[in-house]
């Protein structure tokens, strides 16, 4: 039997998806990122992004990387333990380190790379990993590649992750959460499962993707929130979201630092990030200290919508995180209200499966420190109507 061409199998899965609702496409911004884009010729205020602090289209930022190309050209032409690390790298290293307090840190492409690297390189056969049932699929991939065996805990719930700590026995033992959870943008219980780890002999990895910039009296995100970063060995950190560039990395001790350069596949089997990046992160360490007052303005946002949504009936639980998810169930649903409020200009795509647990499809909204308050207003305003159309 022959068989069938490749695209057709690929179009049969496409129609699959696009049956189920599940058929996405990228939008594509006409100019840079900010509360307010450009798609084409018209104008859109933005309530989707992960830019929390406002920073991606900061003038310093643009700065510090087009002065690193200057000096260290477009790329670095090797991974980092052939040639490929220049001294910006390290540079953003020692920031980095610098930044969260800690001893060391290492430089990651992106905050995928970052998860899987440290978890397929930290555990192992014979190792038991308790993971969130809502973590980022980072961690659930990186779970996966460790060959450790795998145990999912109910989301947040500290009572279920003692009961398999009690169940669960491994050589090494690692409890794997987010600090702040991508979709739901609720605040993982730290301080419980840091008390947890230490009675029942587990290591505590924290993806802190979501809280950096934040959370914490100074930006530094759920473990600074919760006072539980002496606890925690393994912090991973994005520089893809509240510092407005791109890349990860991780921070701990010397010697963790040190054995994940030798054996995280996901940063010994890839060009290292190009000087651009290194360039800017270092900036947008020091921007975080120097201009406090956007975390002001994020705290600020963050409650007008939070007392908006309260007035149109939306149910979110209290957060201090900048995620807003209004949960509508169905994938058609979801696109519907996506594309009402798209019509009235107004840009948050629909979240559906796999980014999302199925029957759980829904608007993400989340806000910055760059928005203005009449912002606010108006897409509240556009989600009242978009709500009552899309009933």
């Amino acid at each position: 039997m022959m068989t069938p061409p490749l695209n057709e199998i690929l179009e049969a899965r496409l129609g699959d998806l696009e049956r189920a609702g599940l058929r996405r496409a990228p939008v594509v911004l006409d100019g840079p990122t900010g509360p307010r884009v450009r798609i084409g010729q018209r104008e859109f205020l933005l309530f989707a992004s992960n830019d929390y602090l406002g920073l991606a289209a900061h003038p310093a930022l643009a700065a510090a990387g087009i002065k690193a190309i200057e000096a260290y050209g477009a790329g670095s032409g090797a991974s980092r333990l052939v040639s490929g690390s220049l001294r910006i790298h390290a540079e953003a290293e020692e920031s980095a380190a610098s930044f969260e307090r800690r001893e060391a840190a290492i430089l990651f492409p992106s905050g995928y790379q970052a998860n899987i690297g440290v978890l397929a390189a930290l555990a192992g056969e014979g190792d038991v990993i308790f993971s969130d049932a809502l973590n980022h699929a980072s961690i659930v991939d990186g779970c996966r590649l460790s060959r450790a065996k795998k145990a999912v805990y109910n989301h947040g719930n500290l009572n279920h992750l003692e009961d398999l700590l009690k169940r669960e026995a491994g050589k090494n033992r690692w409890i794997v959460t987010e600090a702040v959870f991508s979709m739901d943008g609720d605040v993982a219980p730290l301080g419980g499962i840091v008390d947890l780890a230490n009675r029942h002999g587990a290591f505590v990895i924290v993806d802190e993707a979501h809280a950096t910039g934040v959370l914490g009296p100074t930006g530094r995100g759920g473990l600074e929130d919760s006072g539980t970063a002496e606890a925690v060995g393994v912090q991973v950190a994005t520089l893809g979201k509240a510092l407005g560039c791109a890349g990860a990395y991780v921070t701990g001790s010397r010697r963790l630092i040190e054995f994940l350069r030798n054996r995280a596949r996901s940063f010994v089997f890839t060009t290292s990030v190009p000087p651009v990046l290194a360039g800017m992160a270092i900036e947008a360490f020091s921007l975080v200290d120097r201009e406090p007052e956007r975390r002001d303005r994020l705290g600020e946002n963050r409650r007008r919508m939070a007392e908006g949504l309260k007035r149109l009936g939306v149910a979110i639980p209290e957060r201090r995180s900048a995620i807003f998810p209004l949960v509508v169930g169905g994938n058609e649903r979801a696109v519907e209200l996506a594309g009402r409020m798209y019509e009235e200009g107004v840009l948050v795509p629909a979240i559906r499966p796999p980014t999302v647990p199925e029957g759980t499809a829904r608007l993400r909204l989340t806000v910055t420190a760059a928005h203005r308050a009449e912002d606010i207003d108006r897409v509240l305003n556009v989600l009242g109507r978009s709500l009552s159309g899309a009933a």
